[in-house]
């Protein structure tokens, strides 16, 4: 007889374990059954993408790039003399392995202290059994079957695949290929310029890499508000020397088993470029693999994610779905988050999650964070809105960081003074977008912003007087 639970998780990334750990707290019997394994493979890993091969370990990666990158270029200017013999990529990837391995390892603490039982293994729907669903656990081979009265679905997404570019991970990377390099390549490049191929080429842009990036579309960051994306074009190309290429068209990639070779074409014009590595960053795909969606009739859409509604509820009874499976942005706060609000709904629960004030970050250097409408967004909707700017050039704490390179922009509705967007690029815009989003969230005006006493000499000033320059109020600039 199989083992019962009133809830069952399949995935133990940022949206399964946070959605296994809330429904314990709720007093659910939870399980989580995850197949993740460690960089050795010899040991089972939870986290998912996230923890093991995506947003921690390269946030690791891009700070041992700024910390040579500052030893080397900008610690003269603080009267310190220093000599930067060499940099060791090895021991850099080790020190991202030892954090991976102390967050991935306590998962398994904070499962243990809520009463989660973890099971390894691929988890996949069998079959229901009146009220209860059949979940079938295949750890390499080995298989068994649990029983459970909700099962949430949180098993993320994977690389999109470039057929013209098969991934070896030696040559042609993916993101965890990427993840990996033990050496400094002296010509790197990327296709995509996403996330991770920015923040991968600021890693290795900073550490000496001449990186390449080509982008198929014609606008650089097109998601992302474009007087944004034009500053950090400008600082990433001109002032930090990576050579970005849009609008280009990929004909034939070559993996020569030494370096790889690049044909393309920008607005007509054939080019061709050989790289000692070639990092392929295009997106991420949702992983509905091994779940069996087909047998039991779990309802997708043309792109492959699990289909919900506005409570992430799938169209078979008490079968959820969460994070990168299913529509929305791909962001492990936005599935962490999702996770509780399903274990809270079944617990009969009305949590509230909104899609608009979730923050996105890109971690270049300097920071680039966002909420909300962009100034292209508001134009296209006919949204009557006003827009105030402030750099942190003149803030004095930014000057004191070494770091006043970038711009703080709020967008706010006209009449009613509400915040519309608040969007960043400049140091730590990852911590100083949250006051964005709690703004948006308790539905703030410009004024309300305007009107909080912010901490003197903070980067958050530059926040406050954008919030002022929304009304020609501004008080430095």
């Amino acid at each position: 007889m199989s083992t019962q639970y009133d809830v069952v998780v399949i995935g133990a990334g940022p949206g399964g374990y946070i959605a296994a750990i809330r429904a314990a707290q709720l007093g659910f019997k939870t399980a989580c059954i995850d197949a993740g394994r460690n960089k050795a493979g010899d040991a089972p890993a939870l986290g998912g993408t996230c923890l093991n091969v995506g947003c921690i370990p390269s946030k690791a990666l891009l700070q041992s790039s700024e910390n040579f990158h500052q030893a080397s270029e900008e610690f003269a200017a603080h009267g310190i003399d220093v000599t930067v013999n060499s940099f060791n990529a090895e021991t850099m990837i080790a020190r991202k392995d030892e954090i991976v391995t102390k967050l991935t390892g306590g998962i398994g603490f904070l499962f243990k202290k809520n009463k989660v039982e973890s099971i390894h293994g691929l988890g996949s729907l069998k079959a229901q059994n009146g009220d209860l669903w059949q979940v079938e656990v295949d750890n390499q081979g080995e298989k068994s079957v649990v029983e459970a009265k909700h099962v949430i679905i949180a098993t993320g997404s994977t690389p999109r695949p470039l057929p013209i570019a098969p991934v070896d991970n030696k040559i042609i990377l993916d993101n965890e290929g990427a993840l990996n390099v033990n050496a400094v390549p002296a010509k790197l490049g990327l296709i995509g310029s996403g996330v991770i191929g920015l923040e991968m080429g600021s890693v290795w842009n900073r550490l000496g890499s001449e990186v390449t990036v080509l982008e198929a579309m014609p606008t650089f960051m097109a998601n992302a508000d474009q007087q944004i994306a034009k500053e950090a074009f400008k600082i990433l190309t001109k002032e930090q020397g990576m050579k970005i290429e849009l609008g280009v068209q990929i004909n034939e990639v070559v993996n020569n088993g030494d370096n790889v070779t690049v044909n393309y074409e920008v607005k007509g014009e054939a080019k061709s470029e050989t790289f000692d590595k070639l990092i392929v960053a295009i997106g991420r795909v949702p992983n509905t693999n091994g779940l069996n969606a087909e047998a039991v009739g779990l309802a997708k859409d043309e792109r492959g994610f699990i289909t919900v509604d506005g409570d992430c509820r799938t169209n078979l009874p008490n079968v959820w779905a969460i994070g990168d499976v299913v529509r929305g942005p791909m962001l492990a706060h936005k599935a962490s988050d999702e996770g509780v609000a399903v274990a809270e709904r079944i617990a009969g629960q009305k949590p509230h999650l909104d899609f608009n004030t979730i923050p996105f970050v890109v971690y270049t250097h300097p920071e680039m964070a966002w909420v909300g409408k962009t100034e292209e967004q508001l134009k296209a909707e006919g949204v009557k809105y006003a827009k105030g700017t402030s750099g942190f050039a003149a803030n004095g704490r930014a000057l004191g960081l070494g770091s006043a390179q970038g711009t703080v922009k709020i967008l706010k509705d006209v009449e009613s003074d509400r915040v519309l967007g608040v969007h960043i690029i400049g140091p730590n815009a990852s911590e100083l977008i949250a006051e964005g989003v709690m703004a948006m969230e308790f539905k703030a005006s410009a004024e309300d912003i305007g009107r909080i006493v912010h901490a003197h000499p903070s980067l958050s000033e530059v926040l406050h007087e954008a919030a002022l320059a929304t009304d020609k109020r501004a008080l430095h600039g």
